[in-house]
């Protein structure tokens, strides 16, 4: 019979508990910095492609969340507590803050752009100092990279020339 007050055991021990929360915490602050940022974004650009931008950027907001959960989950569910509070957040991202007001669509992408490029680093690093740590881990920084990365395409196409 299972004690219900212990936290289930995953077979991992404390350090690769502490190793994952260190690779996975700055990931999910930069992911909900992005979610933030990309809502103020959303609704503030202007422009003749608004419609789509602006359901777009509602897209890379939804997807930011559920990552930023899906990294923070893992680290709890290796026994460790996650800090997403936003003074947290805000102290630690390295995103820039983005411009008050209305926005071209054309800015509003590029600041949303340079943040998922911020959280990309991240998620870079989180996949190199895990890949020996815990592959379970490293997959899920995997799953994020690959949809930032299409994210990131998705709205850099609309203001790319070439």
């Amino acid at each position: 019979m299972t004690d219900i007050q212990t936290a289930p055991k995953t077979g991992s021990n404390a350090d690769v508990a502490a190793g994952v929360a260190q690779y996975l915490t700055p990931v999910v602050h930069e992911l909900i910095a992005l979610a933030v940022n990309g809502k103020q974004a959303h609704w503030h650009v202007r422009g003749a492609n608004f419609i789509a931008v602006h359901e777009l950027l509602d897209e890379v907001v939804a997807h930011a969340q559920g990552w930023s959960d899906l990294a923070a989950e893992r680290v709890v569910a290796l026994g460790l507590p996650i800090d997403g509070r936003l003074a947290t957040v805000a102290s630690k991202t390295g995103a820039e803050n983005p411009k008050l007001g209305f926005l071209p669509y054309d800015e509003a992408i590029a600041g949303v752009v340079a943040q998922i490029d911020v959280a990309t680093e991240k998620v870079n690093a989180a996949i190199d100092g895990l890949a020996e740590l815990d592959p379970t881990s490293q997959d899920v920084a995997i799953e994020i990279r690959r949809g930032l990365d299409k994210d990131r395409w998705f709205l850099f196409s609309h203001i790319a020339v070439k």
